[in-house]
């Protein structure tokens, strides 16, 4: 399952995802965690030092490798040059996996050893000096979004992406890629800011989503958030003397998280598995299709000097019962 998390600014979005991440890991799950976020904190939010966050791969500097491996034999896309971040899949294209191993992980992805389990973790990378002036934020996290057209991934196997803060989750397509969205909100107007943007924006794409009340210290505050988000509100976090001392470097053993909180994240991952029920993976490649076609148009043909639209295969639907071996058949 894609689970994204989103939320202002400052609004606890990332130290949530980590959590969740780490809770996945003790109920034995397989997990792909991705940091997609323009300020890279999801490494040390699960335990990395500081010299280990920032040895982390940026996926953005591998993309000429992401584009050549995703691309396979698929005979519509003349090179890897003409890929976007929309690309979608086709018959001869490679796919991921969240448990196989492929050049992709290998390039971009790294083994973080938790507790009960251990994870892949892959960053997009920072937003640098040399970025300043001549680059965006969001081609960076277009390596998130490739890969993400170009995953298949089961019941048992979850890939969370920390998204990047507020409405900007929106500048591309990736918003659509998920099973299930997790808006974090603070029981504040500002909190909720952010909410009411994404279900405006997600509204015409079936996106399922589920508000995770952070920072929530009275009924009041649960009472102000029901108001606000009504039935979308799925739990809400109270402090955490947990997290505090995770934040100071003195962690604790997972299982002392307390009760509260480890019965908030049990409930995420059941809001999660009941999203897995409603897939739908000819939605999923249509709204595909309809990104990339939009990104054609307005940039990628002048960009790339093709026809991106020709990249389209109309008799091609993503799903996670798709082999490598019948991706690469001809039609």
């Amino acid at each position: 399952m894609k689970i994204a998390f989103v939320g202002k600014g400052g609004s606890g979005k990332t130290t949530l995802s980590s959590l969740f991440i780490r809770h996945l890991a003790a109920n034995e799950a397989h997990v792909v965690a991705v940091d997609a976020d323009i300020n890279q904190h999801l490494g040390a939010a699960l335990g990395l030092d500081e010299n280990e966050a920032a040895a982390l791969p940026a996926m953005g500097a591998q993309l000429p490798l992401i584009k050549d491996y995703l691309r396979g034999s698929n005979p519509r896309i003349a090179s890897a040059a003409t890929m976007i971040k929309t690309t979608p899949p086709g018959q001869g294209s490679r796919l991921l996996r969240v448990q196989e191993d492929n050049p992709v992980y290998d390039a971009c992805a790294r083994t973080v050893r938790l507790e009960d389990g251990e994870i892949r973790l892959m960053a997009t990378g920072p937003f640098t000096e040399t970025d300043l002036g001549v680059a965006c934020y969001h081609s960076k996290v277009g390596a998130v979004e490739l890969c993400l057209n170009h995953l298949v991934d089961g019941q048992d196997e979850y890939v969370v992406v920390d998204m990047t803060a507020g409405s900007d989750s929106f500048a591309s397509g990736m918003f659509t890629r998920f099973d299930m969205t997790f808006l974090v909100a603070e029981p504040t107007r500002k909190g909720v800011s952010v909410y009411r943007q994404y279900k405006e924006y997600a509204r015409d794409f079936g996106i399922a989503l589920r508000v995770v009340g952070n920072k929530v210290q009275s009924e009041d505050d649960l009472d102000f958030l029901r108001a606000e988000v009504g039935d979308d509100l799925l739990v809400g976090v109270g402090h955490s003397d947990w997290v505090r001392a995770m934040e100071k470097g003195r962690p604790a053993p997972f299982d002392l998280l307390e009760a509260d909180n480890r019965m908030a994240l049990q409930a995420l991952q059941n809001a999660a598995e009941d999203s897995y029920e409603l897939r739908d993976w000819e939605r999923y490649t249509r709204q595909m299709v309809h990104f990339h076609l939009k990104n054609a148009e307005s940039w990628g043909n002048e960009k790339t000097g093709a026809d991106l639209a020709a990249q389209v295969d109309p008799a091609f639907v993503l799903h996670e019962h798709l082999t490598e071996a019948s991706a690469a058949q001809p039609a």
